[in-house]
Parts: C-alpha cells; sequence; structure tokens
C-alpha cells in the first residue's frame, strides 16, 4: 500500500457552545499543532463578547489565526477565508507541525476542502432591492420564492437565514440558473492535506440548550449590549452587513432601534443561538467522514487525544 506524504491537518467541528475553544486549546498543549479559527464572526475586530471570542490571555497563550482580520463594515466570504486559511496552512505545515482548524462554520471547512463554484460576485444593486422586499413581505416570503425556483436551495436554507436566502435569490438573477445547479457545475481549488475529522455531536439536545442560555445571560452580563452600542457608534454599520446579521447581535440591533423589550430581545437572541446550532448539527451529521463525539460524555479530552494521537503516527508532539 503506498504511503501517502500529504501534510497532515484536523478539523475540530461542533455547534455553538459545545465546548470546541476549550477543547483545541488543551489539544495544542500536547500535541504540535497551532490553531486557526474558522468562525464567520471571529474574523471581525470588535466584536468580542457576542461571539464568546478568546479574551485576550487566551489568545496570547493559544494563538489563533483568523481571528480580529476585518472591521465591522467589510464584508468577509467563504471564498475570502480560503485565501486567507490556505497560506496560513502552508506556513504552519513549513514549520513542522500541524494545523488545527477549529470553529462551527460549516460552508467555511466545506469551501476549505471541497474548494469553490465559479459563482458571480455580489451585485449591491439587487442586494439592497431583495433586503427592501424582505422589509415589506419577510424572508419567509422571499423563502416561498426561492422553493419555486430551486427547491434543492430552499430545502438546506431556513427561512429566516437572510444572508443565504438573499445570495441564493441574488444568484438566480444573475446567471437564470438555480445556485444549487451552479453548486455541482463543480468546485475549483486543490487541498492537498489529510485531514483527521473530529465532530462534536451533543446526543442530548437540551443540555446544549441550556448551555446557550447560560452562555448568553454571561454575555449579557459582560456588556454584549455596551459591545453593541459601541459598534452602532461607528456610524458606518447597519443591519444589513454580514457582520451585523451574526446571531446575537441581529437582535441587539433590533432593540437598540427599540423594536423589542429586553425579555423578547434574549428570547429572540436565545432562540436564533438555538436555530443555528440545529442547523451546524444537521451539517455535521451529513459528514460521514468525521469521528463523533458527545461533548457532554466524560472523559471528552482523553476521547479526543487518543484520536489526534493515533492520527499523528501514535506519539505526543508537544513543542
Amino acid at each position: 500500500m503506498p504511503v501517502d506524504h500529504r501534510p497532515l491537518a484536523i478539523f475540530l467541528m461542533g455547534p455553538t457552545a459545545s465546548g470546541k475553544t476549550a477543547l483545541a486549546c488543551g489539544l495544542s498543549e500536547r500535541f504540535a499543532l497551532d490553531l486557526v479559527s474558522v468562525d464567520s464572526a471571529l474574523v471581525y475586530r470588535g466584536m468580542d463578547i457576542g461571539t464568546a471570542k478568546p479574551d485576550a490571555a487566551t489568545l496570547a497563550r493559544y494563538p489563533h489565526a483568523l481571528i480580529d482580520i476585518r472591521d465591522p463594515g467589510q464584508p468577509y466570504s467563504a471564498a475570502d477565508f480560503r485565501a486567507d486559511a490556505l497560506p496560513v496552512m502552508r506556513q504552519i505545515s513549513a514549520r513542522g507541525r500541524v494545523p488545527l482548524l477549529v470553529g462551527g462554520t460549516g460552508l467555511y471547512f466545506r469551501a476549505l476542502q471541497q474548494g469553490l463554484s465559479d459563482l458571480p460576485e455580489a451585485d449591491p444593486a439587487i442586494r439592497a432591492r431583495l433586503s427592501a422586499e424582505a422589509e415589506q413581505v419577510g424572508w419567509p416570503a422571499l423563502h416561498v420564492r426561492l422553493a419555486q425556483q430551486d427547491p434543492a436551495a430552499a430545502a438546506r436554507i431556513g427561512c429566516n437565514d437572510a444572508q443565504r436566502l438573499q445570495r441564493a435569490l441574488e444568484v438566480i438573477e444573475l446567471t437564470g440558473r438555480p445556485l444549487s445547479e451552479l453548486q455541482r457545475g463543480g468546485a475549483t481549488g486543490h487541498f492537498p492535506w489529510r485531514v483527521l475529522k473530529l465532530a462534536l455531536l451533543p446526543e442530548d439536545r437540551r443540555v446544549l440548550h441550556e448551555r446557550i442560555a447560560l452562555r448568553f445571560d454571561i454575555m449579557l452580563a459582560a456588556g454584549f449590549l455596551d459591545e453593541v452600542r459601541a459598534l452602532r457608534a461607528h456610524g458606518d454599520l447597519h443591519a444589513e452587513l454580514p457582520a451585523i446579521r451574526a446571531v446575537g447581535y441581529r437582535q441587539a440591533w433590533e432593540h437598540l432601534d427599540g423594536l423589542t423589550d429586553p425579555a423578547e430581545f434574549r428570547d429572540k437572541a436565545i432562540f436564533a443561538t438555538r436555530q443555528l446550532a440545529k442547523r451546524q448539527i444537521t451539517w455535521l451529521r451529513s459528514d460521514y467522514g468525521a469521528r463523533l463525539f458527545d461533548p457532554d460524555r466524560p472523559g471528552l479530552a482523553a476521547r479526543v487525544a487518543d484520536a489526534v494521537q493515533l492520527f499523528l503516527g501514535g506519539r505526543d508532539q508537544s513543542a
């Protein structure tokens, strides 16, 4: 059997609030791993509390690449992530270490490993029109339209997932073809690493829901609304930017606009976070190449470390 000489990489995936960061930091203590964030919200500077971004002390001890690389007014896409992540991974491999990519943004993991379809660039005029229409009739109504034009895309996009709904409808207008058809047309890009995929998948969803609610209350106590007020004070940010659409921030923005009272804001933010976790879990279950671990079972760190050690060649590689 031929020897596989490709460099190694590890994906540590899981829904929000499943404990990925703590586990990744622990693994980097034991093995020669360098951390790379795979999170569409952690890329933004000034969005710390609501994203559960590792604090300064944690990042100083366990540096993560691709955190705090954009201002909130700058859109960031899966293509941007792939363009940023590949050279970082090459640098890590060149140092004789192994990149450990940790996060919950499934689209970024897929784009990185499988490449990207040849899709048109965003059209600001179409996006503005779709957003204005959604304000009038609601995103669920636009989801009904997408279901008629591209059933496959509608089946995997939630009826309130504004960013993905907007993109799917935009692509149809720009190309006259369904997004799902274009995505099947073939991805571009080569991924030369041999990957171990690890996924944290809670068996008891209720425990995850309790953690999500507790974490959000901790965020509120830590000054999450003040953080969003500071973002609003920039003057150049608005509710339709990808950064402000992030779970929690969107609901906080609406609350500060006077659209919800404190209790309703909290309930909506927690519900949106649970829906995000549900979508992440659905995506993880569809990735049949991933090793699944229940984060709530005792001995998680040891079980994951055993899988990593076997993948790396049966030995610790701590620096």
